[in-house]
This record gives structure tokens, sequence and C-alpha cells, in this order.
């Protein structure tokens, strides 16, 4: 079925939205976006940044920007904000039940290392209603190809003690994304859909990319995104050194939960 591009507003299943994915894969960009968007239509948003693996480009970065939409953001306190460790406190637990037309949304570290954080919430979700999305950059490794994409939810899925419920489509080579990069990685995100039953929610694309016609061509909606998490050296303006570890080449140091399951 042709979706209606020109009436589509894509909003969550569920209150209590969880976005996983692959370092690199820009599940951050996409959940700040998307409490950003909640946010501006009216809705209640809590997001909490649950990312204990990549010290650059982590939820909290965004805080300033999505307090002043009126968004809450949870994160460790004081100078806890910028430690590595996973840090829980008890408003994470209350998200788990969003009260009314409140949304909660976690922000969840990198591949099945990040998710495993999840795990320690299983038993509070008691099967209760969550959205697990799951994003996917085709153009990143691991993640490039269909058994790649299966291997990698699973991961995330074992780790996390929960089930993947949707897909979303997120390829980019941040600013040299094509329209072809775009429906490329929603022809990938079909057949990963296609060999696990789980459905592509919609597809991410930066800018006027949204309002490309091969891109609104596509049968499942386009959620339109900005940039708003970029690199140290670019937030403070400083030149990056060659020294310094760049995201798009070494992923940060795994650290293990303080916590158990």
């Amino acid at each position: 079925m042709t979706v209606d591009k020109s009436a589509v507003s894509w909003e969550p299943s569920e209150r209590l939205v969880m976005i996983v994915g692959n370092y690199g894969s820009g599940k951050t960009e996409v959940s700040v976006n998307l409490a950003l968007k909640l946010a501006a239509a009216g809705k209640k948003v809590i997001i909490a940044d649950l990312d204990i693996v990549n010290p650059y480009f982590r939820s909290r970065e965004a805080g300033a920007l999505m307090e002043a939409a009126g968004i809450e953001v949870v994160i460790p306190p004081g100078e806890q904000q910028y430690a590595d460790l996973p840090i829980v406190v008890p408003r994470i637990k209350a998200m788990l039940e969003p009260a009314g037309e409140d949304f909660s949304i976690f922000d969840v570290g990198g591949d099945d290392v990040g998710a495993r954080m999840l795990s320690s919430l299983h038993q509070a979700l008691a099967g209760g209603p969550y959205s697990l999305l799951q994003v996917i950059n085709s153009r990143r490794p691991f993640t490039d190809t269909v058994e790649g994409c299966v291997k990698m939810m699973r991961m995330i899925e074992e780790s996390s003690r929960l089930k993947v419920s949707g897909l979303i489509v997120n390829a980019h080579l941040v600013d040299q994304t094509t329209v072809d990069v775009v429906v490329e990685g929603y022809e990938l995100a079909a057949k990963v859909s296609a060999a696990s039953g789980v459905p592509v929610e919609f597809v991410a694309a930066m800018g006027k990319l949204a309002q490309a016609p091969e891109i609104l061509a596509l049968d499942v909606p386009v959620f339109a995104i900005e940039r708003n998490m970029l690199p140290p050296w670019l937030r403070t303006g400083k030149k990056q050194d060659s020294s310094e570890e760049r995201p798009g080449n070494v992923p940060a140091a795994r650290t293990k939960p303080i916590f158990r399951p």
C-alpha cells in the first residue's frame, strides 16, 4: 500500500520508545530529532541518555536544546553526566510507564554492549507495551548486508532480553549523503524486514533529501531530521588534532554496566 506522504506525521505506536543500533548508525541523532518533533507537536517528552559506548555522540550533548523545547532530559546528576559509566537514576524506572499521553524515549548505547543496559529493566517491563527500534545505516560496517543486520538484531535481543519491534532506516554519509544512499538503505532494510518479520517504521532523511521524489516514493513514512549532534571539535570550534580519536574510525572503549540484571 502506498503511503500518502503529504499526510504522514510519524508517531510511535507505543509511549515507551527504546532506540538501539550499532556504532555509527545515527541512533542518537534519530532519538534527539524524535524527541524534538514530538515536543513540537505538543507532546510531553522525557528522554533518557543510556549510551555507555560513545563519548562523542550522546543525547546529553543536545540537552540544552531539548530542554529549551520543553523536553525533560534524564542524565546522571552533576559531573557524573560526563562519566562513561552507566549510572542509573530512579527517574529511569519511572519512565517505563509513561503517564497519560507522555512519551518516554531511551537513547541506548551502540550494539549489543550498549543494549545490555536494558536487561536490567527486563523484569520491570513485565511484558508491558514498548517499541524497541533498531536503527540501520547500510553504510556502516557490520550492517551493510542483510545477514549483518539480522545478526546485529539477534545480538541486541539476546543482550537486552527484549525483542526488536521495528526498523528505522538511517542510511547516510553525513554531508556526502545522496538520494541513492538513502534509497539503497531502504532497500536493504526491506530485505532485513522480510528475513526477520520486523517491519520498517520509517526512513530518516536529512534536510532537503526528505523531499526528494525518489525518497517520497518509498512505501514507508519519511522522517525529516536535522543535524544536532556534532563532535566536540565542531561544537567548540577547535581544530581537530590528528591524534584525537575520531568516531568514524575508532569506537570508544567498551564499558561494562555497574549493575547486574
